[in-house]
């Protein structure tokens, strides 16, 4: 993977980031505060911005550390997308599935710490 894709991903978890919490705060907060699942829906959008960020931070290191990367990738999805779905559906077994996108999420922090570039 290219640096240059890389960048443009996780600008674009960061535009998708603002969009779905602020469309979650304004066009879905009533839906939300009826579930009783305003706060998931908010961890989701907390750790889906910062993860964008850390992705676009990580995007520009020389060289890429893809593994890191591609983990925050796949934990945003998971990990946040789960809690989207969970919190818009109010079906509960989607977060079973959180948690793994949650190890994705630690696997990249851990792969910046040692180092690792893959």
């Amino acid at each position: 993977m290219q640096s240059t894709t890389a960048l443009r991903i996780s600008a674009v978890f960061g535009f998708l980031a603002v969009a779905i919490g602020a469309f979650g705060a304004h066009g879905l907060k009533e839906l939300l505060v009826r579930n009783g699942t305003l706060a998931i829906f908010e961890t989701a959008a907390h750790y889906h911005l910062l993860h964008a960020a850390v992705m676009l931070w990580v995007s520009t290191r020389e060289p890429l550390p893809v593994g890191s990367w591609r983990c925050f990738c796949a934990g945003v999805l998971i990990f946040s997308g789960s809690l989207y779905a969970l919190a818009i559906s109010g079906v509960k077994v989607l977060g079973a599935i959180t948690p793994l996108g949650g190890l994705f999420l630690l696997a990249g922090w851990l792969l910046l710490a040692l180092g690792r570039r893959a």
